[in-house]
């Protein structure tokens, strides 16, 4: 069952602690009139404090969908934590067509970005909110405030787990600092008292430093491994996160550290994680009884509404023809937004290379095809939702054929870390001299694929990088893994690889190399003069 009390919400003291505070983020930060000397009046209020941090993943404010909202001057439709997360990872890319002029996302689907960019500016304040909740949990939580509070012994010993799990969550909002931002970003913890200052601007370096030495010293303090509540960071969860900072460790920071992740993805495998045998079932609307899900980003169709990811993952995807069949549990119609791009669907294989025959392969969930066409012939902002093939991976059902709770706003959890992901890192950082097994790593793969094929006509019998970047494609489609894959392996900006419309041209263009990584946002640049650019914005 899924944990409710993850989001039963509890809002408290953000103010006092943002983290820019002199800059223009204090502006979007919105506050209620309850403080320290009024709101820890329960043992409770521990727990709902840390559930607000959790839930700052999936909804926007205090109210859902809209109302309330954690950030001012944003519209909630367009703010969601992993919504935009998505868009910054996967609308940049080769998966993903959006058709709608929304702020900021006509630039991001050509790569013509800008520091003025709004969604850009709402990823970076999301996770700087995050981290400012963070911190201030574990300011309210540290021994001496809980022992004048007369906190019992039993419950102080919990609040050390969730202690970790805050600590946990800054250091994901702080490692996607680094991912999307080279790591240049403002950098506060808890140590820093409350109060209106510049904040230091750190670097990718630093901020590495900081992440794996957080994540090495919590994942002892972290309830083991699968035994948390369902949607609760885990030990797990901190390894999986810090073998994904590994992998990439050449990208952020020219250093090898792949045997690090071999080691990391070791212990995850050895923690009695399976595949969930059925892929379509991780991604419904019951899919918290799925196997094989490390971490997730939880959503209640009652509990938790928003205009988030999974909102759009599902009536996002869809049409009156597409869901003319009812089989998504969604609102009839949906918004028709999102299609995939031609790149996206030649990852696949399909009889006689005819990506209008049905694929082998069950990834390629390319449910409405008539009327559809393979190419992007338009500019993809404005285009019609027939440019492009339907991509209906998400589905609001469950694994019985029983609808969610809402037809608007899904039960779906999005697997942020999935076992899967976690065999093909390992099999990556092996193919890269990371160590592991070349037979082990074969094996994890063919897993995948017969899953995927539901036999072994799909096996191979080599690996290579560029089958591996392919497979994380197949296997991974529109998760919000592609931009960080393709950074690593050297084929996101520059020519060495162009998909349809990349930097604004039908057939693909080079882009410049700076942007790898995003730049900081105008607003908070002008305020905070403790912050430079990053480099060619």
């Amino acid at each position: 069952m899924k944990i409710n009390n993850i989001y039963r919400l509890f809002f408290i003291l953000i103010m006092a602690t943002a983290i820019n505070s002199c800059t223009d983020d204090l502006d979007n930060i919105n506050t209620i009139n309850i403080n320290s000397e009024n709101a820890f009046d329960d043992p409770a209020s521990y727990l709902q404090f840390l559930s607000k941090i959790y839930a700052g993943l999936s909804v926007t404010g205090q109210q859902g969908p809209s109302g309330q909202g954690d950030l001012i001057g944003f519209d909630e439709g367009n703010s969601q934590y992993m919504r935009t997360y998505f868009y910054l990872n996967e609308v940049t890319a080769d998966a993903v067509k959006w058709r709608y002029d929304d702020a900021g996302l006509a630039e991001l689907l050509v790569n013509e970005w800008t520091a003025d960019n709004d969604v850009i500016s709402v990823v970076y304040n999301r996770l700087i909110f995050q981290v400012t909740q963070a911190n201030e949990f574990l300011r309210q939580t540290e021994q001496s405030v809980l022992d004048s509070r007369n906190v019992p012994a039993d419950i102080q010993t919990e609040i050390g787990f969730y202690r970790a799990e805050a600590r946990f969550l800054r250091a994901l909002s702080y490692y996607h600092g680094l991912e999307l931002f080279g790591g240049n970003i403002p950098f506060v913890t808890e140590e820093n008292l409350p109060g209106a200052f510049f904040p230091e601007q750190t670097n990718a370096v630093d901020l590495f430093n900081y992440i794996e030495s957080e994540l090495i010293e919590i994942a002892d303090l972290l309830v083991p491994a699968r035994q948390n509540d369902y949607g609760r960071a885990d030990q797990a969860a901190a390894w999986t996160l810090l073998a994904r900072l590994y992998l990439n460790a050449e990208a952020y920071i020219d250093q090898n550290r792949y045997s690090d992740c071999i080691s990391f993805c070791e212990r995850i495998i050895g923690a009695g994680y399976s595949l969930e045998p059925n892929y379509n079932e991780l991604f419904l609307a019951d899919n918290h009884t799925a196997e094989g899900i490390i971490f997730p980003v939880t959503n209640d169709g009652i509990e938790t509404q928003s205009f988030g990811y999974m909102f759009i993952m599902v009536n996002g995807t869809l049409d009156a023809n597409i869901n003319a069949s009812g089989d998504f549990g969604a609102n009839t119609g949906g918004f028709a937004g999102l299609t995939c791009k031609e790149s996206f669907v030649r990852l696949f294989e399909f009889p006689g290379d005819d990506p209008f025959q049905d694929s082998p392969d069950i990834r390629a969930s390319f449910f409405f095809k008539d009327g559809h066409s393979l190419e992007l012939t338009s500019p993809p902002t404005g285009s019609d939702f027939q440019e492009g093939f339907g991509y209906t991976k998400f589905r609001n059902i469950s694994s019985t054929g029983v609808p969610g709770q809402d037809n608007s706003y899904p039960d779906i959890d999005m697997p942020y870390f999935r076992l899967a992901d976690v065999y093909l890192m390992y099999a990556e950082a092996v193919l890269r001299g990371g160590g592991g097994d070349q037979s082990t790593a074969l094996t994890y793969v063919n897993e995948i694929r017969q899953r995927a094929y539901g036999d072994t006509s799909g096996n191979v019998a080599s690996l290579d990088l560029q089958f591996i970047l392919d497979e994380r494609g197949r296997e991974l489609g529109w998760e919000g893994y592609r931009r960080t894959d393709l950074v690593r392996f050297g084929q996101f900006t520059g020519n060495t690889y162009l998909w349809d419309w990349k930097g604004g041209l039908e057939n693909g263009t080079s882009i410049p190399a700076h942007f790898d990584i995003f730049p900081l946002p105008a607003g908070d640049l002008n305020a905070n003069p403790n912050l430079d650019q990053n480099p060619n914005y």
